[in-house]
């Protein structure tokens, strides 16, 4: 039975992640990337779906912490004969991926276990174990895995186990290495010249963030995360490194979020860049401009870590789900789905990293250029809309205002470099403007709406005063934030939209959306709220789980984390409030 999900931290290399539980099981780990199949599927199932166990063999109070600074996890147990702590990690790609866990003695003696369950395919998959050279080694098809450790694992019941005793002082190594079968092994590596070089190359990292004010610790563990987040070798962004963790305990709206979304990664690239990572933010625009390199139409809201184009949904049959929530999903259709928005968050991310300080490229403004050329007669179409939803496309208001400011961005952008027809994309925003103000504002309400004609609410319109749509002092700003905090408000967190109305084509029920309770702490700066702004991120602040992460939603009934983890969005949408604090001070 796997965890609650606010009891797992993230280790990774910037290339993948895995999910330490505080019981000291890596219960989830896709390996050589992100978007590889699990070697580690606990999460979606149990143990015997995969998972790695380092913990004392005696009941053991835990608690854990990042070190400052780094993604470098301790976690220390106390037991009645001692304290021991485990330090989880890995270092950043060398030869070949690798997690290091390594043991050490605080206090007394205590006696560890250990348990390795290889299950290679998302838990299907059991390989072939041998000993080569004093290291334990599992092959399946392409896979193979190495364990490098003085403990002796000894095979029993498809898994390998060992108990061991660690004394105050002493220092015991894991060392788990994975490589294609088909190719001689990686130089085994040193754990502790590992440790030492994975700490030196985090607190470097998070020590150039320019950020001072409300919550640094906070938004310098989402700056942290993010960048975890981040595939190396392209400079693409994951949404999250799981799949198909519920957004409702049981229910069926779980999906796989190990992929590169427009929009998410524009997101992400606004904090790096208003936290001073500008290297970051030029490696995330040029992996932007080889993914969706090509017709302009055939621009997808999402793609691989590499821009890879095809990413087809299935099922796997033999996970059970996260606490029974089923389908288990692979891949993503959405990537199939018309989302109108990302050309207006790709156009406003290119034109603010200008303004922040990377260079102009022109290529760049060649492929915006398409993009609005192709927007031109696109922009008029109903989708799918932020939201992804899998029933009938809509006119979603949101989509419209993102369109908006596709054009009005364009517009400035070409007559600040004297290239590109600005006069007809302002043309062109001023009538998407004056068709969302007609169409989408419901009198009645004070408000607009979630999609023409619909007198259903949707948080994501209250980004129209921070992309600067209408001022925030507009009377149909403030009665539409009003109308969203009294219909969609729960306990004080926003819900993104009302379930139960068959927009989205699935069966009602979710928690709430973290990113969209950021959104009304913004909101509530930009119209003068500043003290509920700071509460709101208060207790937002607080959600987060003993570590500092945050998943995509929080069930206010439960009490708990729900949804992939942790959630760049949820990161991201924390560091833009606490931002927007600071520079309202």
């Amino acid at each position: 039975m796997p965890l609650p999900i606010e009891d797992y931290a993230l280790i990774g290399d910037t290339q993948t992640a895995a999910l330490v539980g505080i019981d000291g099981s890596i219960d989830w780990l896709c390996i050589p990337r992100f978007d590889s199949a699990a070697c580690f599927a606990a999460l979606l199932g149990d143990e015997s779906h995969g998972r790695w166990l380092v913990a004392p063999a005696a009941e053991a109070k835990a608690t854990r912490r990042y070190r400052p600074g780094s993604l470098v996890l301790e976690t220390e147990h106390r037991t009645d004969s001692g304290v021991v702590r485990v330090i989880d990690f890995m270092p950043p790609r060398g030869e070949a991926p690798d997690i290091v866990r390594i043991v050490e003695g605080v206090s007394g003696s205590v006696t560890m276990t250990t348990e390795l369950a290889i299950r290679y395919g998302y838990g299907d998959i059991v390989p072939w174990a041998r000993r080569i050279g004093g290291a334990l080694v599992a092959i399946a098809g392409p896979d193979a895995l190495y364990l490098h450790s003085p403990v002796v694992l000894h095979g029993e019941n498809m898994r390998h186990q060992a108990e061991f005793t660690v004394s105050a002082g002493e220092r015991i190594p894991f060392v788990l290495t994975w490589h294609p079968s088909h190719q001689p092994a990686p130089r085994a590596i040193d754990a502790e010249h590992a440790l030492r070089d994975t700490d030196e190359y985090w607190t470097e990292w998070s020590s150039r963030s320019t950020y001072t004010g409300p919550h640094e610790a906070a938004v310098e563990r989402s700056l942290i995360t993010l960048k975890a987040l981040t595939y190396g070798p392209t400079g693409g962004i994951v949404a999250a490194p799981t799949t198909s963790l519920p957004e409702m305990i049981g229910g069926v709206r779980n999906w796989d979020y190990r992929y590169c979304w427009l929009r998410d990664a524009t997101f992400t690239l606004e904090a790096f860049l208003s936290a001073g990572y500008i290297e970051e933010a030029a490696a995330w625009r040029d992996w932007l401009l080889r993914a969706v390199a090509g017709d302009p139409s055939d621009l997808q809201i999402l793609y691989g870590a590499a821009g890879e184009r095809r990413i087809a949904e299935y099922e796997l049959p033999w996970l059970p789900g996260y606490e029974g929530s089923l389908p288990v999903r692979v891949g993503n259709a959405a990537a199939d789905q018309l989302q109108l928005d990302v050309y207006g968050e790709v156009m406003n991310c290119l034109f603010d990293s200008t303004a922040d300080g990377v260079a102009d490229d022109a290529f760049a403004w060649s492929l915006q250029k398409q993009l609005l050329q192709h927007l031109e007669t696109a922009w008029c179409e109903p989708d799918e809309g932020i939201w992804e939803v899998r029933g009938p496309r809509q006119h979603f208001t949101h989509s419209k205002v993102m369109a908006w400011v596709a054009f009005d961005r364009g517009s400035r952008t070409a007559e600040r470099l004297g290239d590109g027809d600005a006069a007809k994309w302002r043309t062109i925003a001023d009538e998407v403007h004056e068709q969302i103000c007609r169409e989408a504002y419901d009198s009645e309400q004070g408000a607009f709406t979630q999609y023409y004609g619909s007198t259903g609410l949707d948080a994501s319109v209250l980004l129209l005063p921070l992309v600067g749509f209408l001022p925030p002092t507009d009377p149909r700003v403030v009665g539409t934030i009003e109308a969203i905090e009294r219909e969609l408000l729960v306990d004080g967190l926003l819900l993104r939209y009302r379930t139960d109305d068959g927009v989205d084509g699935l069966p009602p029920g979710e928690a709430a959306f973290l990113a969209c309770s950021f959104w009304l702490a913004d909101c509530y700066v930009l119209v003068g709220r500043r003290e509920e702004a700071v509460a709101l991120l208060d207790k937002l602040c607080a959600l987060a789980n003993d570590v500092g992460l945050l998943a995509e939603e929080y069930d206010v009934a439960l009490g708990r984390q729900v949804g992939n983890f942790p959630q760049a969005f949820s990161h991201v949408s924390l560091v833009g409030t606490a931002m927007r604090l600071a520079a309202s001070d």
